[in-house]
Formats: structure tokens, sequence, C-alpha cells
């Protein structure tokens, strides 16, 4: 008999609005094992769907499927995973790197699946998914044909699970760095410790659109591995990078050899090198902000504000007339609506006619699951200073 829970008529509301997500709170009784795919019923035992249980998270309940019946859990994931990659080659992106499952927005929950070249990174960031790795590992082999599997379960969210941090091959061999290109651009990834998966691979398209209003002398701040610069510098009389990473820092310079484009990739605090860079009297036309998410949690969106603002008022005091901002916000937390308003306010503190370019978000194989907010958290201004 499958394990079952019983949750709560708010519980079965949040279900009804589409929302995958049950937290402990709502669940009023568990016949369930940690990991366990189980029956989800309602106060008056009414079958509401299947799910993965988590005996440890707030998030104690993730949806596989909603309604009456309870279909083969096996079957069930494998059509997900291939559907999943189905819609990823009809996009033709013009990369050797995207991500292959986003999680919710696939209806996987807790499930990232990120190809680059051959080889494949998983994480597993559920007790329920944790359990289903070896088969989903297996599925992935017979549909992907990839060289090797690599787990990147390092995320601190496992810990929230009771689930252990671990980097592992779980199929194949998969080498310490991997070469990818994404638009022509070339990049050597560190797949076992670069931020993510390898790469930022949500950005790429905001790389793409930046590089189309890329002109003159140009900044990126936050570089990491110069993802933006890269794509600025083939098109700027001058391109400046900043990251307080020495290893990033690194890679820029090695990414921008390798493309034979010339990046001035510097070390330093992003925050102090502006109000440097402004005392100096320096100006640019063109500046990238693609900082780390500032607010993690809801008690940091105070100072998360601040620290969006800060950057985006040295930048537009930095910006020429007639340049352009790209500014990003990768924090759930802060919203399109809160990030805009900062930005706003940081332009009349800037005393600067800024205008709306383009509203953006994270790429297409990123995609956002309406009536589930968590899956939209990449946003991306491209803006012009008008005066």
């Amino acid at each position: 008999m499958i394990p079952t829970v019983v949750i709560t008529p708010r519980g079965e509301e949040r279900l009804r609005s589409g929302h995958p997500w049950i937290y402990r709170a709502d669940v009023t009784d568990v016949r369930a094992e940690p990991g366990d795919v189980v029956a989800v019923r309602s106060a008056r035992s009414r079958a509401l769907g299947l799910a993965l249980y988590s005996s440890r998270s707030q998030i104690a309940i993730r949806m596989l499927a909603f309604g009456h019946g309870e279909p083969a859990v096996d079957a069930l994931v494998r059509q997900r995973i291939d559907t999943a990659i189905a819609f990823r080659r009809s996009l033709a992106i013009d990369a050797t790197a995207c991500r292959l499952v986003h999680g919710e927005a696939d209806l996987l929950p807790s499930l990232i699946v990120d190809r680059y070249g051959d080889y494949l990174v998983v994480q597993a960031l559920s007790q329920g998914m944790d359990r289903l790795m070896p088969t989903i590992v297996d599925m992935l082999g017979d549909l992907v044909h990839p060289r090797g599997i690599l787990a990147r379960n390092d995320p601190r969210s496992r810990l929230l699970e009771g689930l252990e941090q671990r980097v592992e091959v779980l199929a194949g061999e998969v080498p310490d760095m991997v070469r990818v290109t994404e638009h022509g651009i070339e990049y050597e990834v560190d797949l076992r410790q670069g931020q993510k998966t390898g790469l930022f691979l949500d950005q790429r398209e905001n790389r793409e659109a930046a590089a189309r209003y890329a002109h003159g002398r140009s900044l990126d701040c936050f570089s990491y591995h110069g993802g933006f610069a890269l794509t600025m510098a083939r098109r700027c009389q001058e391109t400046i990078a900043y990251d307080i990473s020495e290893d990033a820092v690194a890679r820029v310079r090695a990414n921008a050899l390798r493309n034979g484009v010339a990046i001035d990739a510097r070390i330093g605090n992003v925050f102090d090198e502006l109000r440097g860079l402004e005392r100096l009297g320096e100006r640019f036309d063109t500046i990238v902000l693609d900082p780390p998410a500032f607010a993690k949690s809801k008690s940091a969106i105070a100072k998360a504000t601040s620290g969006y603002k800060e950057i985006n008022l040295r930048a537009l005091k930095l910006l020429n007339p007639g340049g352009t901002l790209v500014t990003c916000s990768c924090s759930y937390n802060v919203n399109e609506a809160m990030f805009a308003e900062i930005v706003y306010e940081a332009s009349v503190d800037a005393r600067a006619h800024v205008t709306v370019v383009e509203k953006r978000m994270q790429g297409r194989d990123h995609p956002v699951l309406l009536g589930v907010p968590e899956t939209y958290y990449l946003k991306c201004l491209i803006l012009r200073k008008v005066a």
C-alpha cells in the first residue's frame, strides 16, 4: 500500500491554486518514511495527488501529480524528463550548455539537470528526489547518452532536508574542466567547484541582449567568469570587469585570451570600486550590474534594498547620457515591482532621467510556472540614461 499524508483544508486550497508545495503546518497526519512518494489526501480522505514527502523541510510535500489515480512513479518521471528535454531541443539554443530540467517548472520538483557538452550535472534538492536519483540517472543515460553524470549536491538547501552536501560522479567519467560555447564564445567550466552547476546559464539570453546595446567604454560588475564582459568586449572600445574573487578574475582573463578579446579584469569589491571610479571622474557608456542574491531570506530584504540602490545609484552617476545600464537581481524575495522601484529611487537620487528599453528574466530554458512565484527569480532591466 502506498504511503499517505493528510493535509488541512488550507493546504487543499493551496493545491487547487496549482501550487505544488505544502508546508509542514498544513500536514495533519503522516504514514510515510522520509523521502517516500506518497498519496496526498484531504481531511475527508479525498485523493488529491501524488507527491514527494520530506520529514525535515518546512516544505513537507512537493506534488508530482494532481487529482485522482496513482500513476506509476518511474513512468511518470521518465515522461516528464523526456518532455523537458524535447522542449529544450525545440528552443534551438545557440550554446552547448543549457538547462534540461528546471524543477517545479518541468513538474519535477527539486530536480535540476544541466547539460555541459557531453556531460550532465544534476542536483536533487529534496529527500524524495534524492531517493529517486539512481533511477533518474539510468533514465538520463537512456535519453541523453552523456559521457558522464556529475551530482552537484552541495547547495545549502540540502541541509534543510537533512541531506549531506556532496559532489560525486554518478555515471561514466567527468573531467575536471569542460569547454562549452555560447553565442560563439568559448568557456572553460569547472563543473565540480564553479558557481551553481558551473556557469550562470540563466543569464545566457540577457548576455546576448546586452551585447546588442553595448558601445563605447563598458564596465561589467560582479563579473564571475566574464559572461557579460566577453559579449561586450567584441563591440566596445574598452571593457573593464570587476569581481571580488581572485579565481573568478583569473578565469575572466583566461576566457578573454581564449576568445581573442581585450578585457581589463580587476579584483575588487564592487561597492568600493564604484565609489572609487566616481571619485576619479571615470565615465562609461555601458554598465552591467549582475550581483549575487542580496536577499536570500525575507529578513534580508531591507539590507538587500539598500545594496541594490547603492550600486544602481553609483552606476547611473558613472553612466554617460545615452548610455546603457543592464541591471539584474536574482533575489526571489525582491520581486519585479520592488526591484523596479529600487532602481527608480536610485535614478532620482542620481538626478538621472532613465527609460526602460527592455524588461527581461531568466532564459527560456529556465521557465517560470504560472502561479508559482518561486520559479520567477531573475529580473533584468535594460535601461537608457537619457540625461
